[in-house]
């Protein structure tokens, strides 16, 4: 139990938490399960992750949600796996199967300006639950990404999945992009936001071990993460 110097101490901190969210896990409840065991009050986030997937993820602790649009307005990096042929309504591995499009995207098509449109469908894991539940999100309005680099390696002889690279703007969905190459997104890992890395994030079991007098030292400051 934290004493009364570790509060004050922790009222007044103010930084970025970078954590490396396994898959398996909503973001909110990463976000409340930081606020909840560091007796924190102003905690937010610099962008959403899907339950599925792992990497990157940045909680903004005090005076940092100040500077939320500047993380969240940054360009993402991520690593992953596709399985090219077949596609689901969500866009991941936890959709319900659903034909092709019309017209398949190449891999190599998928560079610069992209329409995207966010799939009506999610795939959403709730506190308590192993299981994955299918959500309807209801018709989304089409908007512009731009993708920096996208490479895809060879097709894996066992798995039948494709690894593949992507650098990106904001609000880039992985799964809208592996829909129209008529693919299905298999795993994804965020391993960059803007000049934040994986690299040196705490993962996230490891931050719950975490003693409360420790914390601090876990943060980065604000004037180093947006230099």
């Amino acid at each position: 139990m934290a004493n009364l110097t570790q509060l004050r101490m922790l009222e007044e901190l103010d930084g970025l938490l970078l954590v490396d969210k396994p898959a398996g896990i909503a973001f909110s409840s990463v976000v409340k399960t930081v606020k909840r065991k560091f007796n924190l009050v102003k905690v937010g986030h610099g962008g959403s992750l899907d339950a599925m997937a792992s990497g990157l993820f940045v909680v903004l602790l005090g005076g940092a949600n100040k500077f939320v649009g500047d993380i969240m307005g940054a360009d993402r990096s991520y690593t992953g796996t596709m399985k090219f042929g077949e596609t689901t309504d969500t866009g991941d591995r936890y959709g319900r199967p659903i034909p092709l499009p019309e017209r398949v995207m190449k891999p190599e098509e998928a560079k610069g300006d992209l329409f995207q449109t966010e799939p009506r469908f999610c795939a959403v894991r709730r506190e308590g639950s192993a299981q994955y539940d299918i959500a309807d999100t209801g018709e989304h309005t089409q908007f512009l990404a731009h993708v920096y680099r996208f490479e895809v390696g060879e097709k894996d002889a066992s798995s039948g999945e494709s690894a593949f690279s992507l650098v990106a703007s904001k609000g880039v969905i992985v799964r809208a992009l592996a829909q129209d190459l008529g693919a299905t997104l298999m795993s994804l890992r965020r391993t960059k936001i803007g000049k934040l890395s994986i690299d040196d994030a705490i993962p996230f079991d490891k931050l719950l071990e975490t003693d409360i007098g420790n914390l601090p030292s876990c943060v980065v400051p604000i004037s180093r993460a947006l230099r």
